[in-house]
């Protein structure tokens, strides 16, 4: 029973770094990178349709990504959508059959408000593993009447164990998203 609360426990905060990890990668950097438009949302046919969906993208150049949809009448709407979303900055330009991104070069101060809301995500990610863990104890605690005290304890200090690599690895990724953003 407590090896199922912990191995339950580890799976989601596995889960909760890979979220984080992948949010990070959504913050864009000095280059484009096609995991930055994963949470743009195309109104479709009056739906939000993620943009993977829709259309194919392509990284010719470090800084150019070409956004090739497969119908063609989406055009207006995924430009649309691409400039309308938050902390990209960025202007497409649509020249009938595809879109193409260009990335505008990161000032200092930009690159420091994206450090910023990296460490706000990062920060999220630690407060949801920990939420994670404080259930996992609840769980635990509701088998003090089956298990004896010293199992109870020790499989507290194995979550505990848990918790802290989960916390360092979001650290972890978040140190390199801070150094992969202040590279100029």
């Amino acid at each position: 029973m407590i090896a199922d609360v912990l191995a339950e426990a580890g799976a989601r905060m596995d889960r909760a770094v890979e979220a984080a990890k992948e949010d990070f990668a959504t913050v864009r950097t000095g280059r484009a990178n096609p995991q930055m438009f994963q949470k743009v949302l195309v109104d479709y046919y009056g739906s939000p349709t993620p943009l993977a969906q829709l259309a194919s993208l392509n990284n010719p150049e470090a800084r150019t990504l070409v956004v090739n949809p497969y119908d063609k009448s989406a055009l207006k709407a995924i430009e649309q959508a691409i400039r309308d979303m938050p902390n990209l900055g960025v202007n497409p330009t649509n020249d009938g059959t595809i879109v193409r991104v260009t990335m505008p070069e990161l000032t200092q101060d930009r690159r420091k408000e994206y450090v910023k809301i990296v460490r706000g995500k990062g920060e999220d990610a630690k407060v949801q593993v920990r939420n994670l863990r404080r259930k996992a104890k609840d769980d635990l605690d509701a088998l003090k009447s089956d298990v004896g005290e010293d199992e109870l304890v020790r499989a507290e200090k194995e979550l505990d164990t848990v918790t802290r690599t989960h916390v360092d690895q979001i650290d972890e990724a978040l140190k390199r998203k801070e150094a992969e953003l202040l590279e100029v």
